[in-house]
């Protein structure tokens, strides 16, 4: 004989509002309880790409190890059904302050301890195992609020939860990351979670309650929103003690703009030091060779019209322009605040040497890639300051795509010099960038300047995954024309010597993954 009666857990709930009422509040909490859960996720993501480096690498992950815990916390959530609010309550109470304070504790072990990864993935495991048990248990809640068909009940369920994801999704980098930062909003994230798992229970289903479970949930709850008010009200402290950790006490400057964080720092001899998103930038002790290097050679032929792609510092614009036969220059720069800095900032103007007050220079704010897309004019001398290409990030700005665009606006008899990354540290990527400006039909000339000093980059060379320091720069030299007419010579900067014949050219994949 066939047992018909209930599953347990799932008898009706004493309610004090309709049916259909409560089932609206269950399902907006689902909403509200998914919205956190991803911007959980992205901000792991986000952070470790920040902290760690290679974002398809952190990504990969976080994502994998989560979604594996969220099966495990589903299998978990069998246990709680029988109390099914109050499991909730404390699993909403769990995730809240794990998920809030996440953000702050990969900072700080990364600032003190050396390295997140194990902080990263430890996370990653126990969020989602909280957020796996999140299901069952709200199943088991929206069945005792109204008692409809498992398959109604499931599609009502998962349709609140993927809204709420999308709403999570949209609100993280449109609202959440440039309004508040990530420490901030992933504590005021963990505070909405909290709040809308506590008030569900402790109201919607306060009569199925004991008084003793009222008083657990409500101290829980009392305890996890003080944590996350006081770790809120202590952010900014906390951001400058990091930085302090990080790049040392001598931090001049900073922000956060809407593309990067900007850190500019003064170093125990003197010297400036721009770090990017952590990653250092410019050393005020070897810039100038590295962007005389990057520049001179290019403007060995004619040079009334130059264009810099990247290089809002200043610093290579500084460079060409100290020909006086060069009539215009056009730096392509996606954050406005690194020109802002570069133009106001003492330290910084005075080392590109007031570059911006030339009235020759002209500062367009775009993404490279999508500003040649456009017609533009040509160009006698095309320089490409960008990111480093064992960067995720910018690794469209390394592909065959982009310097297909930039060989298009390349005047007849003109000069591309790109920067490539170190020779040695990382052969693969230099390479790579070489054979791709050939496939773009351009001749190209490798060449390296040595004399790097080793340099802090806000710890081990995260574009790479390798602690190798670099001591070197490569770049690549190359034109139109024929090679009797337009001449590849780089003076005195030395030429590799290393074949690059049959290294094929990237696409937009990460040249470390080109095959």
């Amino acid at each position: 004989m066939i047992d018909q009666s209930a599953p347990p857990g799932t008898e009706a709930a004493r309610l004090s509002v309709r049916p259909r009422t409560g089932r609206l509040l269950v399902l907006g909490t689902v909403f509200v309880c998914a919205a956190c859960g991803l911007v959980y996720e992205l901000e792991l993501v986000a952070l470790a790409s920040y902290l760690i480096g290679d974002s398809v690498t952190q990504a990969s992950v976080v994502l994998s190890v989560m979604v594996f815990a969220m099966g495990i916390g589903s299998l978990l959530a069998k246990r709680l059904r029988v109390r099914a609010a109050v499991g909730f309550g404390l699993v909403e109470a769990a995730l809240a302050l794990i998920g809030g304070g996440s953000a702050l504790v990969l900072y700080a072990s990364f600032a003190w301890g050396g390295g997140s990864r194990y902080a990263l993935v430890g996370f990653s495991l126990a969020i989602g195992v909280l957020m796996g048990a999140e299901i069952p248990l709200l199943m088991t809640l929206i069945q005792r609020v109204s008692q409809q068909d498992a398959g109604g009940t499931v599609a009502d369920l998962f349709a609140a939860d993927y809204v709420g994801a999308l709403v999570g999704g949209l609100a993280f980098p449109f609202l959440l990351l440039p309004v508040l930062g990530q420490l901030t909003g992933a504590l005021l994230t963990g505070t909405v979670n909290a709040v809308a798992g506590g008030a569900l229970v402790l109201w919607l289903f306060r009569r199925d309650l004991t008084a003793r479970a009222r008083w657990c949930l409500i101290v829980v709850n009392v305890l996890v929103l003080a944590v996350l008010a006081t770790a809120t009200a202590l952010v900014g402290d906390f951001e400058q003690a990091a930085r302090r950790a990080v790049y040392g006490p001598h931090v001049r400057v900073a922000l956060r703009t809407g593309v990067q964080e900007i850190v500019l720092t003064r170093s125990r001899h003197g010297t400036l030091n721009l770090f990017l998103d952590g990653r250092l930038r410019v050393n005020g002790m070897d810039e100038r060779r590295y962007h005389r290097a990057l520049v001179d050679p290019a403007m060995r032929g004619p040079h009334r019209d130059v264009l810099i792609l990247g290089g809002g510092d200043g610093l290579a614009a500084r460079e060409v322009l100290r020909r006086r036969d060069v009539a215009s220059v056009t730096v392509v720069e996606l954050d406005p605040g690194v020109v802002r800095l570069a133009r106001t900032d003492p330290g910084l103007a005075a080392l590109n040497g007031h570059a911006y007050r030339d009235p020759r220079l002209h500062v367009v704010t775009a993404d490279a890639f999508t500003w040649l897309r456009s017609p533009r004019p040509r160009y006698d001398v095309i320089v490409s300051d960008l990111p480093d290409p064992g960067i995720t990030a910018s690794t469209k700005l390394y592909s065959q795509e982009f310097y297909g665009l930039v060989a298009r606006v390349l005047a007849p008899g003109g000069r591309l010099a790109v920067h490539a990354g170190p020779v040695d540290a990382r052969p693969h990527s230099f390479w790579t960038v070489g054979a791709t400006v050939r496939s773009a039909g351009l001749r190209a000339v490798p060449y390296r300047a040595s004399g790097r000093r080793p340099a802090f980059a806000a710890g081990p060379d995260r574009s790479s995954g390798t602690t190798r320091a670099a001591d070197d720069w490569g770049f690549v030299l190359a034109a139109r024309g024929d090679p009797d007419t337009v001449p590849l010579g780089t003076g005195a900067w030395s030429r590799p010597a290393v074949r690059w014949d049959g290294l094929p050219p990237s696409t937009l994949v990460h040249p470390r993954y080109t095959r």
